[in-house]
């Protein structure tokens, strides 16, 4: 450990961006009167920046996740496990997406989907913030990944073009370009692109109805998927003055989707043949305005942003089903027109008091939040069955957070006031469910940081979350393929989830962390299969599911092995110390994580579960960087789930530099060994489900990206940025 430390003094891990980051002392002055962002300058390149309350990532030009999209560099981040159910963790703990510092309304595929839309290369940083402190939303379940988009401003007329032709048995191309530019208070910056993407996806489950004498069924889906979306993100920033910005973002995706899915089940007495297409047309529209000003010349700032999501979906599910024991044909039918509206104001004050070394940070926000889904169906029958869902959701916060530096201490202490007002309104087959509540509460977060060295941090903090059940649980409308032995619906009964969580870790010298989380939650709400103990026949439902008491334990290792010391020497390795991206390393991240569920009976053992994650560089000759992931999720208990199977996937990638960087080509290969699959055991009421699914994971993508314009980017706007601001605490500056 102690060599590691050693030679972590120039090793900033993880093969990401380069990045140029001065010491303190190099900082050039800043007019008291002009509006600029806080920069640290270096003369180090740095991929990874860890601090007390979040981990930086640098994207841009890492050959493993600038070639993608937004949700493939959100899985490949430190810490984050993709679950059995399909969803995300950070830290054992649930996520919370946002991008540009804004939180998306979208939730469950839509997400998905929409994450899968945004081009990797057009990314600057992610942000991993742990334990958000009081100016975030307290509708997080405990952990939040910030997704910052590349805002170049040069002058001029700049533009990148780039290109990803990913392919397996499958064409997946992806073109885009990017053009931005500057003049006197202007700037700009426009993207557009395309997504064509041919997918597949295998399903088999073999389920057992306890409350039928242990009737079987074995079932098998098939879906070839082609998603198809265009979308365009502009942006301006104009300088009112020189205390003054006014910037506005205007954000759109328009998809349309096609699912060909094939689908058997098999059972005592049962022979069941369903296939059918789903078409889906959607349309994403993000609008923002926000107002920045500088107060006065010891850093006070006024942040003020606008902000509306307009987003509506329409599948139409047409299928054809034969029962080859009944010899009886049937059908199932869908349409249905689901819409989301979501609007807010928020404000955010920043006093600094660098004398006392004290700084004061205050806020709120009002938000409206509506959501829609009317379904059309016709099951088996002419007649035409209809479910009406409706939510709406108004938000009033406010907050404040103050941190303090006393000697080597630094402490937050935050408190933030939210008031939820929800309806949820759900009719079906004439039966109506109407729930009108209030939630308001308080949830406050503490901090504390000790600085052991000056390169290493002990931290300590506690937070209190809530999670609001998003449309994707309360929505009884269904847009998946279903039959008559399979339903699948959200329950708009579900209680909102209460969270508190606590880390205590330990960081060194800006890469290294060591630590452990605790959360305990109240009214946890996850996905399960189930069934009637009353139904005569044997059919499955997908749901989620309320339990009282939950609680995790987990702990969490990332450190790096710089290869080249031991490679090439420690006169050489000294050498390489400020060129990063020159240097053969491999960085690991170790995470054990255990659940508890209060009255709940496991079926099987209730076995911790570890992930193990590498990512490695090597510098090949002619100037070719290597890159090299690999992760594994062995067998055990992920919540409810067991798997019993491990989960594992090894990617590898080649890229190089042409015609003095501005040409950069790379060759990628995912998932080599075609070994990403899910194996998991559910226990649900009065069924168990063994489960498998496999996506074909294996694809090889070609890349290439061509620069031309002013290319001096090396200092403007790609660093990694401490923003102490909207950061739930760490070290006071």
């Amino acid at each position: 450990m102690k060599l590691l430390l050693l030679a972590g003094v120039a090793f900033l891990s993880f093969p990401l961006i380069a990045q140029e980051i001065t010491s303190k002392d190099s900082i050039p002055k800043i007019k008291d009167q002009e509006l600029k962002e806080v920069t640290v300058y270096g003369n180090r390149k740095q991929f990874l920046k860890v601090e007390s309350d979040k981990t930086t990532v640098s994207v841009k030009d890492n050959p493993m996740l600038s070639t993608g999209n937004a949700f493939e560099v959100v899985k490949k981040l430190p810490g984050v496990i993709a679950t059995p159910s399909g969803g995300l963790t950070l830290n054992a703990k649930g996520i919370s997406i946002y991008i540009d510092g804004a939180p998306s309304s979208l939730s469950g595929s839509d997400l998905e989907n929409y994450l899968s839309s945004l081009p990797a290369s057009a990314i600057e940083k992610v942000e991993l913030i742990y334990n958000p402190g009081a100016a975030f939303e307290a509708n997080s379940s405990g952990s939040i990944i910030n997704i910052i988009m590349s805002s170049k401003r040069l002058k001029g007329i700049n533009a990148s073009f780039n290109i990803n032709y990913n392919f397996n048995k499958y064409q997946k191309p992806s073109p885009q370009i990017l053009l931005n530019g500057k003049e006197k208070n202007l700037s700009w910056q426009t993207m557009l692109g395309y997504n064509y993407i041919d997918s597949e996806t295998l399903q088999r489950n073999v389920q057992t109805f306890t409350a039928l004498g242990n009737q079987k069924l074995r079932q098998e889906n098939l879906s070839v998927n082609t998603n198809r979306n265009l979308y365009f993100r502009g942006g301006t920033n104009y300088r009112l003055s020189k205390k003054s910005n006014l910037l506005f973002n205007y954000n759109l995706n328009l998809a349309n989707d096609r699912s060909v899915f094939d689908a058997a089940t098999f059972g005592d007495n049962i022979s069941y043949l369903n296939d059918g297409i789903t078409k889906t047309k959607n349309s994403n529209h993000e609008i923002s305005l926000q107002y920045k000003t500088k107060l006065d010349t010891i850093g006070s700032t006024l942040d003020i942003i606008g902000f509306s999501n307009l987003f509506d979906r329409n599948p139409i599910t047409k299928s054809n089903a034969i029962d080859n024991i009944a010899n009886v044909n049937s059908f199932n039918n869908a349409n249905l027109d689901f819409t989301l509206q979501n609007y807010y104001l928020k404000y955010d004050f920043a006093f600094p008091f660098d004398k006392s070394k004290f700084s004061i940070n205050t806020g709120g926000k009002f938000n409206v939040l509506n959501v829609g889904n009317l379904g059309n169906y016709n099951f088996n029958s002419p007649n035409l069955s209809t479910i009406d869902f409706d939510y709406s959701e108004n938000n009033l916060a406010f907050y404040v957070e103050a941190r303090k530096k006393i000697k080597k201490f630094s402490f937050t202490a935050g408190l933030r006031f939210e008031d939820f007002r929800v309806k949820r309104t759900a009719v079906k087959e004439g039966e109506k469910i109407n729930i009108d509540f209030t939630n308001s509460n308080f949830f406050p977060n503490l901090s504390a940081l000790y600085e052991i060295t000056q390169d290493i941090n002990l931290s300590a903090s506690y937070s209190k979350k809530i999670n609001q059940p998003n449309y994707n649980s309360l929505d009884p409308n269904n847009g998946s393929n279903f039959d008559q032995y399979n339903a699948s619906q959200g329950d708009p009964l579900l209680d909102p989830t209460f969270f508190d969580n606590y880390e205590f870790k330990i960081s060194a010298m800006d890469f290294v962390q060591l630590g452990v989380n605790y959360s305990t939650s109240k009214d946890n709400n996850l996905f399960v299969f189930s069934a009637d103990a009353n139904a005569t026949e044997p059919v499955s439902n997908q749901t989620f599911q309320q339990f009282d008491r939950f609680s995790t334990f987990s702990a969490f290792f990332n450190f790096p092995i710089p290869l080249d010391y031991f490679l090439k020497g420690k006169e050489e390795f000294q050498k390489r110390m400020n060129t990063i991206d020159k240097m053969n390393y491999i960085y690991l991240s170790i995470n054990y994580i255990k659940s508890d569920i209060e009255g709940y009976d496991f079926p099987y053992s209730n076995k911790a579960i570890m992930n193990y994650a590498a990512e490695a560089q090597f510098i090949l000759p002619w100037g070719i960087r290597n890159s090299m992931t690999y992760y594994i999720l062995p067998s055990g208990n992920w919540q409810i789930y067991k798997v019993t199977k491990p989960i594992q996937q090894f990617d590898i990638s080649f890229s190089k530099d042409f015609m003095n960087k501005k040409l950069k080509i790379g060759l990628h290969a995912f998932d080599v060994f075609n070994a990403n699959n899910v194996n998991a055991l559910i226990a649900g009421q009065n069924l168990e489900t063994t489960f498998y699914k496999k996506d074909d994971s294996r694809v090889f993508r070609i890349s290439l990206t061509y620069n031309f314009g002013n290319l001096k980017l090396d200092k403007d706007n790609t660093e990694i940025q401490t923003e102490k601001v909207q950061s739930g605490g760490g070290i006071l500056k």
